[in-house]
């Protein structure tokens, strides 16, 4: 039975939290650095809020997720500006050596086998190229897997699979939680206990309550990023092969060696 990724996807429109789009604003400013002129593709793409950013700044640019109603709403959006594909990303429907730069933000623990993935990347990149991976860091101590996920990697996970595929990686961290105010701490206690008792909710309607009650004031998911939204401030470059316990999201870059 295919699963439906709709539950667990923050779709365009949805009430969402500030430091929900924040996240989504930073790591697409944080990808157009290694984009600018360059053949993108972006893989599960959900509803494609950063592609119209990132086609600003590429050579050329197509999405992709596997969820063909997913992939409606991006559609109904971006009507002919993205060209947009439906496939499993681990067997992409591209020749070899044909992007520069392949993105998969906050999916990675969606496939199957990531290792599958990263041969494919190895395949279409062209020398030189670039994989950029945005996940949530798993070895937080409040930690707290999405439902339909497989494997989560940190940064030590990660690197012994790029590097054993070819790839020269380096990792960044993105919002330290130590610039938590005290409710926050207080809030990521409970969340921690409601994690271990198997009490948080397992789709974004119920987590989108949950975050109602906790933070207040919703915003709406954008359909679209802009430039300039937040001030972009650089990811704190973290050490090869520790983990890491310090930030909420780790970036990854990972070149393709020649």
């Amino acid at each position: 039975m295919a699963i439906s990724f709709l539950s667990v996807t923050e779709i365009a429109g949805d009430d969402v939290t500030s430091e929900q789009v924040e996240r989504l604003c930073h790591r697409y400013y944080w990808a157009a650095q290694f984009c600018k002129n360059k053949d993108v593709l972006e893989v599960a793409c959900g509803t494609g809020q950063g592609l119209g950013f990132l086609a600003s700044v590429a050579k050329s640019l197509e999405g992709a997720d596997i969820s063909q109603e997913i992939l409606e709403i991006t559609r109904n959006h971006y009507g002919e500006r993205i060209t947009l594909k439906q496939f499993d990303v681990q067997d992409m429907p591209y020749e070899d050596a044909s992007k520069d730069v392949i993105i998969i933000f906050e999916a990675i623990y969606y496939i199957p086998s990531f290792e599958k993935f990263i041969q494919e990347c190895q395949r279409v990149l062209r020398p030189g190229g670039m994989i950029l991976i945005a996940t949530a860091n798993k070895d937080l101590y409040d930690f707290n897997p999405s439902p339909h996920s497989f494997e989560y990697f940190g940064v030590v996970e990660l690197g012994g699979i790029l590097h054993e595929h070819g790839f020269l990686s380096s990792y960044y961290g993105y919002m330290p939680i130590s610039n938590t105010n005290l409710k926050q701490k207080i809030l990521r206690l409970i969340k921690k206990l409601v994690v271990s008792l198997g009490l948080m909710p397992k789709t974004m309607k119920g987590k989108k309550i949950l975050k109602r009650l906790v933070f207040g004031k919703m915003v709406k998911m954008p359909d679209e990023i802009k430039g300039g939204v937040y001030e972009y401030t650089e990811p704190a470059a973290l050490v090869f092969g520790m983990s890491d316990n310090k930030y909420k999201v780790i970036y990854c870059a990972a070149k393709k060696q020649a």
